[in-house]
């Protein structure tokens, strides 16, 4: 078996610190932390804590050029800079969504990077319950499909530590961090996408405040099938909520439950779990995927061309 591949990490809020733990915990055959870089108050203090963990470096530069691939979970404003300088030093990249949230940065970053080591954390990629839907929906034939989304508030609450930017127009709110997840999973299993109509509500009115939106309506197609979309905040008193149901018969359910219609209600798949349980496995195979992908190997992980497929109609939603 090959070496681990030299893994990276700039940014070291939640997603970084849960991708750097299931390195640690459950892929370190594929992956070798070798470093961290976050400019935040606390970060050396946190990385201490874990046991085995990579030291926390300089800057980015020292990170990248310490790995073999950069995990950039830092917030989408250096998304973009952080990837290019990365590329640019032969490294392998792997994305936090969005890519960027200026859709002209992001469209020239994806033509750019054509052909490059380069993907993005879209764990559905990585999912035994996204896979056990498209077993199903092999058996069917999709007419409709519809998603929602609820919250009780925004940001949730483990997400309380970025809440400066996750409440904000400019780069936060959760069409950006949820929804992007279920356009993904949408395309990948109805195919292109195509928004036809869409509202999002802002607190203060659309062109009141800099807050991130507190609802959101879209109908879209996914190949030739019609999609509804909902999403809100304050509509549950669930941290968080969520469904993508294809004809009324199967679904995925709360991340990670994936149930089909049977005699007597919703049945559960074998072996479902909640996603707490279910996270790490899913990271695993993300990472195992993530050396395949630095390694120039075929890999199921989301590319930057998807990414900036479901950007699109994110933006457009949110622009409306």
């Amino acid at each position: 078996m090959p070496s681990p591949v030299k893994l990276g990490i700039v940014g070291f809020g939640v997603m970084g610190e849960r991708l750097l733990r299931a390195a640690l915990d459950h892929a370190g055959e594929h992956v070798l932390p070798v470093g961290v870089w976050d400019p935040g108050a606390g970060v050396a203090e946190r990385l201490a804590d874990i046991a085995g963990g990579p030291p926390l470096l300089a800057s980015a530069q020292a990170v990248i050029e310490a790995c073999d691939c950069l995990y950039i979970a830092a917030p989408p404003a250096a998304h973009i800079p952080l990837a290019q300088a990365a590329l640019a030093a032969g490294r392998a990249v792997f994305l936090e969504k969005p890519l960027a949230t200026d859709l002209a940065q992001a469209r020239g970053f994806v033509a750019q990077a054509t052909g490059a080591r380069a993907a993005v954390n879209f764990p559905m990629a990585s999912s035994p319950a996204v896979a056990q839907l498209a077993a199903w929906r092999q058996a069917l034939v999709p007419e409709r499909l519809a998603i929602a989304v609820d919250f009780a508030t925004w940001p949730r609450g483990w997400q309380q530590g970025a809440a400066s930017w996750l409440t904000q127009r400019a780069e936060g709110g959760f069409t950006r961090e949820v929804v992007s997840h279920f356009l993904f999973l949408t395309r990948r299993q109805l195919g292109p996408l195509r928004l036809l109509s869409a509202q999002a509500t802002y607190p203060g009115g659309a062109r009141g405040g800099d807050g991130a939106e507190t609802a959101i309506q879209a109908h879209l197609t996914a190949g030739d099938v019609p999609v509804t979309l909902t999403g809100g905040v304050g509509t549950t008193t669930q941290d968080d909520s969520n469904s993508w149901t294809l004809n009324g018969a199967i679904r995925l359910r709360d991340w990670s439950y994936a149930e089909r219609v049977g005699a007597d209600g919703w049945v559960q798949a074998p072996d479902t779990m909640p996603n707490d349980r279910m996270r790490p496995l899913v990271l695993r195979r993300q990472l195992e995927a993530v050396a395949a992908m630095t390694r120039g190997a075929p890999h199921p992980l989301a590319t930057l061309a998807e990414a900036l497929e479901v950007q699109e109609i994110v933006e457009a939603i949110l622009a409306t």
